[in-house]
């Protein structure tokens, strides 16, 4: 955490983060921008159904995860800016972690109850933001997804905001095995009437798993198919979305600034204490 600390201050001194104000959700017309050709270039691939993305309110996207191009490939096929929720190694990392966090991603501690990172999570759903996570925890490496953790659908629940679940088909796409990719996105799932439980959540994460499943298989097929223009469930093919196109959240604040937001947020926190000082 020290260097990503003191590349953020290096950062901060630039003026850098000044060209989007400090806000993911300016910055994320700028990653676009840069990322999108890239990810075209490198992963072929088409999106299905992204009208069923709602484009205002709050909302937890919960996807699958095969591979590393995951991320940027569901973020171009998005209308949204996605907060992602990652794990804390990835976002302390030096340079890349910094990168990540200026676009909205902020840190959980994989294998324990990361309170902070949940609380971030709420906060942000409930300011009209859309958080990101993949359900599994972690990259499945069989070929289909795995079990869903019932984070997503806590989240959800007890902010009563919608899932919106998307399937995606990377399994081992690599630099060097740049094979075609696809996504599916899912209806809106409303999870009212789940207890505020632990057994609640289970339910509803594998009702979740379940829809993902049934999105990741109908990703695959478009694959297989030569990505046709409509699949059978009705889903319209489309191509990435350029950053002029997309439905950023206008008004809200960016970042929770109380104290319990310091760890997951790292450099960027602006409470008390934090460098600059707020």
């Amino acid at each position: 955490m020290l260097r990503t600390t003191r590349l953020a201050r290096v950062l901060a001194e630039l003026g850098i983060p000044k060209l989007w104000r400090e806000d993911p959700e300016r910055a994320w017309f700028f990653t676009r921008l840069a990322v999108r050709p890239v990810i075209r270039a490198i992963c072929p691939s088409y999106a299905y159904g992204v009208d069923r993305v709602p484009v205002t309110g709050g909302a937890v996207l919960a996807a699958n995860h095969f591979g590393t191009v995951d991320p940027a490939l569901i973020g171009i096929n998005s209308p949204r800016t996605i907060y992602y929720m990652a794990k804390v190694e990835l976002v302390s990392m030096p340079v890349v972690g910094e990168l990540l966090r200026f676009v909205g991603t902020f840190a959980v501690r994989r294998g324990e109850s990361d309170r902070d990172s949940i609380r971030v999570a709420r906060w942000l759903v409930r300011e009209g933001h859309v958080v990101g996570m993949f359900m599994e925890g972690t990259r499945q490496q069989l070929g289909y997804p795995g079990p869903a953790h019932p984070g997503a659908v806590m989240i959800a629940v007890q902010e009563g905001v919608p899932v919106v679940p998307v399937g995606i088909d990377t399994f081992r796409w690599s630099l060097r095995n740049r094979r075609p990719c696809a996504l599916v996105w899912g209806d809106p799932i409303s999870l009212e009437g789940l207890p505020r439980t632990g057994k609640g959540y289970k339910e509803g994460a594998a009702l979740l798993a379940e829809e993902l499943t049934r999105l990741w298989r109908l990703a695959a097929g478009a694959v297989a198919a030569d990505f046709p223009v409509r699949l059978p469930d009705g889903s319209v093919r489309s191509k990435s979305i350029p950053p002029w196109k997309a439905n950023p959240v206008r008004g809200a604040r960016p970042w929770p600034d109380e104290p319990w937001a310091k760890e997951p947020l790292g450099p960027l926190y602006k409470g008390p204490g934090s460098y600059p000082p707020s």
